[in-house]
């Protein structure tokens, strides 16, 4: 079944383009839309969401019970699983990060224990870099 191009997909894309490096909640992109004078209901920022995350054009990340989903576009389909995600203890900012050192750690843990890091879902707490400016 072929998905229709529609005016309210194309402009949630954008906004996901215009912030591929980051990683935008629902209300985040609702909130951006708006801003940008193209306001989505909820529901319909739900649904094309879970519509462009089953296409394989943006990965979802659940990161917790308690906090909201993240999503992020994708460049080209590629898959975007060889990062590690940090989240500030102060502001609550998720980073993904790409880190030579902590790919060394999951080749470790793979070679040395048999066991298959899923770098996706791996969250490390701390302190960014502008709240630590204020500690």
């Amino acid at each position: 079944m072929q998905e229709y191009k529609t005016k309210q997909k194309e402009i949630l894309l954008d906004c996901l383009k215009s912030n591929k490096d980051v990683h935008l909640t629902a209300a985040e992109i609702s909130a951006y839309l708006r801003e940008k004078g193209h306001p989505l209901g909820m529901s319909t920022v739900y649904r094309r969401l879970d519509k462009l995350v089953s296409t394989g054009v943006v990965k979802k990340y659940i990161i917790d019970e308690t906090s909201s989903a993240c999503y992020q576009y994708i460049e080209n389909n590629s898959i975007c699983s060889e990062h590690f995600h940090l989240k500030c203890s102060v502001c609550g900012t998720l980073i993904h990060t790409d880190c030579s050192l902590m790919m060394k750690i999951a080749d470790h843990l793979k070679t040395e224990h048999g066991f298959i890091l899923d770098s996706s879902r791996t969250l490390l707490y701390g302190t960014c870099a502008e709240c630590s400016k204020n500690l």
